[in-house]
């Protein structure tokens, strides 16, 4: 689903069963929300964590915030009610758990149709799992409305029977099969969670990592980690400086029809002119999120 560029360097998990964190969000410097009713929420307060979460979405108050509610699977007790709610709701995207084929997708998409959700309601698919790993290609391509990835590391690792590993070689594959397919198709992918949330060091080199590797941005478990990953994520003043020289070098040598502009004793060719229009667009948009939401 094509839509214009929007920071995701940050997507908080916020239990949907705790109506002082939904609060507490408002005021949060994340760039997107996650509305968590699946592995955040007891069994047993499922229903009224629902309740809670939609009376949230009709409160509003988010600003300019992305809202993603991550609902409980359809195989289970509380996934259709989940979805029904979603789908009335003022939420930007869904987001389901465990996507395994594009059958899960389509499934989701008919039952939004069914419920005549808002045509702006995006999908988003949680990629945890070897067999959805190995099919996110067909997850990417299987609806219009699919809009993102999200890296669910912690059950991949459980799923792989693996462990955590620092530089994350066991996941690795799958991060890099999944940032492919979004790639291929258009996609926003999110990196997965840092457990350790007290560990700035740590979480700041996956960070690193993750940026290095291609996400958009990181889910994250605590507000105490926004920081690092809005500043991981994001462009850097240096990064910026150059890409406006660029644009600019670029564009002087179009305008006087001459041949090859040059940067810093670097060709300037027409992949970087790119680049550097993307990451100004990415200072831009980030501007304009942070005074939509102060």
């Amino acid at each position: 689903m094509a839509t214009a560029y929007r920071p995701r360097r940050s997507m908080l998990y916020m239990p949907g069963s705790k109506p002082r964190a939904l609060e507490k969000a408002r005021g949060l410097a994340a760039d997107a929300l996650i509305l968590d009713l699946e592995d955040a929420v007891p069994p047993a307060e499922k229903d009224a964590a629902r309740e809670i979460v939609a009376e949230a979405l009709t409160t509003g108050g988010y600003g300019a915030r992305e809202l993603i509610v991550r609902i409980n699977g359809l195989d289970t007790d509380w996934g259709a009610a989940d979805l029904a709610m979603v789908a009335k709701s003022n939420a930007d995207a869904i987001l389901i758990p465990k996507v395994e084929s594009k059958a899960m997708t389509q499934e989701v998409v008919a039952m939004l149709e069914a419920e005549r959700a808002s045509a702006d309601i995006a999908i988003w698919a949680m990629m945890e799992t070897p067999l959805g790993i190995l099919n996110a290609l067909e997850i990417a391509q299987s609806h219009p409305k699919m809009a993102g990835m999200v890296m669910g590391t912690n059950d991949l690792v459980k799923e792989l029977q693996a462990t955590h590993a620092p530089g994350r070689a066991p996941v690795s594959t799958s991060l890099s099969l999944c940032l492919l397919a979004a790639r291929a198709t258009g996609l926003a992918c999110i990196d997965g969670v840092y457990n350790a949330f007290k560990d700035d060091e740590g979480l700041r080199a996956e960070c690193t990592d993750g940026c290095a590797r291609g996400f958009d941005g990181k889910t994250l478990i605590h507000p105490a980690q926004l920081a690092i990953a809005n500043e991981s994520f994001g462009p850097t003043e240096g990064a910026l400086a150059e890409a406006r020289e660029q644009l600019a070098a670029f564009e002087a040598v179009e305008a006087a029809g001459q041949g090859v502009a040059v940067v810093n004793g670097r060709i300037v060719e027409n992949l970087h002119v790119e680049t550097a229009k993307r990451l100004i667009a990415e200072s831009e948009a980030i501007e304009r999120l942070a005074a939509d939401t102060s």
